[in-house]
Protein backbone atom coordinates (compact mmCIF):
# COMPACT_ATOMS: atom_id res chain seq x y z
CA UNK A 1 0.00 0.00 0.00
CA UNK A 2 0.97 3.64 -0.31
CA UNK A 3 1.28 4.07 3.45
CA UNK A 4 3.60 1.08 3.93
CA UNK A 5 5.75 2.41 1.08
CA UNK A 6 5.88 5.82 2.78
CA UNK A 7 6.90 4.17 6.07
CA UNK A 8 9.65 2.26 4.28
CA UNK A 9 10.93 5.32 2.40
CA UNK A 10 10.83 7.75 5.35
CA UNK A 11 12.54 5.21 7.60
CA UNK A 12 15.43 4.64 5.20
CA UNK A 13 15.78 8.40 4.71
CA UNK A 14 15.85 8.88 8.48
CA UNK A 15 18.61 6.28 8.86
CA UNK A 16 20.64 7.90 6.09
CA UNK A 17 20.65 11.30 7.82
CA UNK A 18 23.33 9.91 10.09
CA UNK A 19 25.65 9.53 7.10
CA UNK A 20 26.35 13.27 7.11
CA UNK A 21 27.19 13.04 10.82
CA UNK A 22 29.41 10.05 10.10
CA UNK A 23 31.21 11.97 7.34
CA UNK A 24 31.61 15.00 9.63
CA UNK A 25 33.06 12.90 12.47
CA UNK A 26 35.54 11.19 10.18
CA UNK A 27 36.63 14.41 8.45
CA UNK A 28 37.03 16.47 11.64
CA UNK A 29 38.05 13.51 13.80
CA UNK A 30 35.65 14.85 16.43
CA UNK A 31 31.99 14.73 17.45
CA UNK A 32 31.72 18.50 17.62
CA UNK A 33 28.19 18.98 16.28
CA UNK A 34 26.85 15.44 16.71
CA UNK A 35 24.50 14.11 19.39
CA UNK A 36 24.93 10.57 20.73
CA UNK A 37 21.47 9.94 22.20
CA UNK A 38 19.55 9.76 18.89
CA UNK A 39 21.93 7.05 17.65
CA UNK A 40 21.52 5.03 20.83
CA UNK A 41 17.74 5.31 21.10
CA UNK A 42 17.27 4.57 17.40
CA UNK A 43 19.53 1.51 17.65
CA UNK A 44 17.59 0.16 20.65
CA UNK A 45 14.36 0.90 18.81
CA UNK A 46 15.63 -0.91 15.69
CA UNK A 47 16.60 -4.00 17.64
CA UNK A 48 13.20 -4.08 19.33
CA UNK A 49 11.36 -3.68 16.04
CA UNK A 50 13.58 -6.25 14.39
CA UNK A 51 12.54 -8.75 17.05
CA UNK A 52 8.88 -7.85 16.57
CA UNK A 53 9.22 -8.15 12.78
CA UNK A 54 10.79 -11.58 13.17
CA UNK A 55 7.99 -12.62 15.54
CA UNK A 56 5.32 -11.50 13.05
CA UNK A 57 7.25 -12.68 10.00
CA UNK A 58 6.96 -9.19 8.49
CA UNK A 59 9.68 -8.80 5.87
CA UNK A 60 9.31 -5.01 5.72
CA UNK A 61 9.85 -4.61 9.45
CA UNK A 62 12.78 -7.05 9.36
CA UNK A 63 14.56 -5.40 6.43
CA UNK A 64 14.06 -1.80 7.54
CA UNK A 65 15.10 -2.40 11.14
CA UNK A 66 18.04 -4.66 10.32
CA UNK A 67 19.33 -1.90 8.03
CA UNK A 68 18.74 0.68 10.74
CA UNK A 69 20.43 -1.40 13.43
CA UNK A 70 23.55 -1.87 11.30
CA UNK A 71 23.77 1.84 10.46
CA UNK A 72 23.06 3.05 14.01
CA UNK A 73 25.67 0.64 15.42
CA UNK A 74 28.16 2.03 12.90
CA UNK A 75 27.32 5.62 13.90
CA UNK A 76 27.67 4.75 17.59
CA UNK A 77 31.03 3.07 17.01
CA UNK A 78 32.44 6.06 15.14
CA UNK A 79 30.99 8.48 17.71
CA UNK A 80 32.61 6.59 20.59
CA UNK A 81 35.89 6.51 18.70
CA UNK A 82 36.02 10.32 18.36
CA UNK A 83 34.16 11.43 21.50
CA UNK A 84 36.24 13.24 24.13
CA UNK A 85 33.22 14.86 25.90
CA UNK A 86 29.48 15.49 25.58
CA UNK A 87 27.86 18.83 24.56
CA UNK A 88 24.61 20.21 26.00
CA UNK A 89 22.04 22.13 23.94
CA UNK A 90 20.34 23.85 26.87
CA UNK A 91 23.59 24.83 28.63
CA UNK A 92 24.98 26.42 25.48
CA UNK A 93 21.57 27.74 24.37
CA UNK A 94 22.46 26.62 20.87
CA UNK A 95 20.97 23.98 18.56
CA UNK A 96 24.21 23.79 16.65
CA UNK A 97 24.73 20.27 17.97
CA UNK A 98 21.25 19.06 16.95
CA UNK A 99 20.53 17.69 13.50
CA UNK A 100 17.56 19.46 11.93
CA UNK A 101 17.37 16.90 9.11
CA UNK A 102 17.28 14.04 11.61
CA UNK A 103 14.55 15.82 13.58
CA UNK A 104 12.34 16.22 10.49
CA UNK A 105 13.08 12.69 9.30
CA UNK A 106 12.26 11.26 12.73
CA UNK A 107 8.98 13.19 12.83
CA UNK A 108 7.93 11.96 9.37
CA UNK A 109 9.04 8.40 10.07
CA UNK A 110 7.37 8.16 13.49
CA UNK A 111 4.17 9.74 12.20
CA UNK A 112 3.97 7.43 9.19
CA UNK A 113 4.57 4.31 11.29
CA UNK A 114 1.98 5.49 13.81
CA UNK A 115 -0.54 5.92 11.00
CA UNK A 116 0.43 2.51 9.59
CA UNK A 117 -0.16 0.92 13.01
CA UNK A 118 -3.47 2.76 13.26
CA UNK A 119 -4.48 1.48 9.82
CA UNK A 120 -3.63 -2.10 10.85
CA UNK A 121 -5.20 -1.55 14.28
CA UNK A 122 -1.89 -2.74 15.75
CA UNK A 123 -0.95 -0.92 18.96
CA UNK A 124 2.46 -2.63 18.92
CA UNK A 125 3.33 -0.56 15.86
CA UNK A 126 1.38 2.56 16.81
CA UNK A 127 2.35 3.19 20.44
CA UNK A 128 6.17 2.82 20.31
CA UNK A 129 6.34 5.48 17.60
CA UNK A 130 4.53 8.12 19.64
CA UNK A 131 7.71 9.05 21.61
CA UNK A 132 9.46 9.75 18.30
CA UNK A 133 6.75 12.25 17.44
CA UNK A 134 6.93 13.83 20.89
CA UNK A 135 10.73 14.11 20.98
CA UNK A 136 10.74 15.53 17.44
CA UNK A 137 8.37 18.29 18.52
CA UNK A 138 10.59 18.97 21.56
CA UNK A 139 13.64 19.28 19.28
CA UNK A 140 11.69 21.54 16.88
CA UNK A 141 10.78 23.70 19.87
CA UNK A 142 14.49 23.86 20.81
CA UNK A 143 15.33 24.95 17.26
CA UNK A 144 12.69 27.67 17.54
CA UNK A 145 13.69 28.76 21.07
CA UNK A 146 17.44 28.97 20.45
CA UNK A 147 17.47 29.97 16.80
CA UNK A 148 17.54 33.74 17.40
CA UNK A 149 20.88 33.96 19.18
CA UNK A 150 22.56 31.14 17.34
CA UNK A 151 23.66 33.02 14.23
CA UNK A 152 24.27 36.43 15.76
CA UNK A 153 27.87 37.51 15.56
CA UNK A 154 27.21 41.04 16.82
CA UNK A 155 26.04 42.52 20.10
CA UNK A 156 22.53 43.91 20.26
CA UNK A 157 22.29 47.68 20.60
CA UNK A 158 20.35 49.00 23.55
CA UNK A 159 17.87 51.81 22.82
Amino acid sequence: SLLSGACFLFTLIMYSTGLSDLRHMRMTRSVDSVQFLPFLTTDINNLSWLSYGALKGDGTLIFVNATGAVLQTLYISVYLHYCPRKAKVIQTKSTQRLSFSLTIATLLTSASWTLYGFQLRDPYIMVPNLPGILTSFIRLWLFWKYSQGQDRNYPLLQT
